[in-house]
């Protein structure tokens, strides 16, 4: 039986790979996927370069999650379903090493006390300091319109006291089509708005409107950079998603 001192040692040990292999892969991946793809990138004077923050962009593509951080100078922590995290073999190793290596976190999107569960690791994140990505759709838009936002971005922020950088992507649907198994060489563009601040602007207002009204503005934000059709409506997760 492994004591409480060994767990400690072992997650502190863990810990300290995914510190390696992030540091590693951000070293090499980003200064090559820029000079590859050469994406288009406004605003980033709009991200803080210190303290919590949250990237709410719209979401098109599975690449979205490497796109972003590949453009933002400092650590952007998404979340990533735990299939990519749990297979067997050298496959299985090489896809933990590449997302735990992104500063992506598994979250069993099946199950719903983790979903919940996926809250209080972002509230982590950021409390930490760090940046945290999300996506207010929920999954990625499969008919290019911009669905309506929900509010886990809002909550966060609101909880965490942090601002909301809205980010618009362009381009990425084509970078990675759905069925595709390697990125395209076309132009992507990621586009950074001025960030929301939550400090003191929904004192008095009931929890749930301030939540609704914070996630409506970011997604007004949001459809202002990417340009894309607002579906009025939420989006449902694909069955192959």
């Amino acid at each position: 039986m492994i004591s409480a001192a060994d767990q400690d040692g072992l997650a502190g040990n863990r810990k300290t790979v995914v510190v390696v292999m992030y540091q590693a892969l951000h070293t090499v991946v980003p200064p090559l996927a820029k000079a590859v793809w050469r994406p288009t990138v406004e605003g980033l004077e709009n991200v803080p370069d210190s303290g919590g923050v949250i990237l709410a962009s719209n979401h098109r593509s599975f690449v979205d999650s490497v796109v972003i951080p590949v453009v933002v100078p400092r650590k952007v922590v998404f979340l990533a379903k735990s299939d990519y995290f749990t297979g067997t073999g050298v496959k299985g190793a090489i896809s933990r090493a590449w997302f735990s290596g992104l500063g992506m976190l598994p979250v069993d999107r099946d199950d719903p006390q983790a979903a919940l569960g996926s809250l209080d690791t972002a509230l982590e994140v950021l409390g930490r300091g760090e940046a945290f990505g999300i996506y207010p759709e929920g999954t990625r838009s499969r008919d290019g319109r911009l669905y309506r936002g929900r509010t886990g971005a809002a909550h966060l922020a609101l909880t965490a006291g942090v601002p909301v950088v809205p980010v618009g992507l362009v381009g990425t649907e084509k970078l990675q089509p759905v069925g595709s198994t390697l990125p395209r060489v076309v132009p992507v563009t990621v586009r950074f708005g001025t960030p929301i601040d939550v400090a003191d602007r929904f004192e008095g207002m009931a929890l749930g409107k301030a939540r609704r009204v914070l996630t409506d503005e970011v997604m007004d934000a949001i459809q202002e950079l990417c340009g894309q059709e607002p579906a009025g409506v939420y989006n449902d997760r694909a069955p192959d998603a």
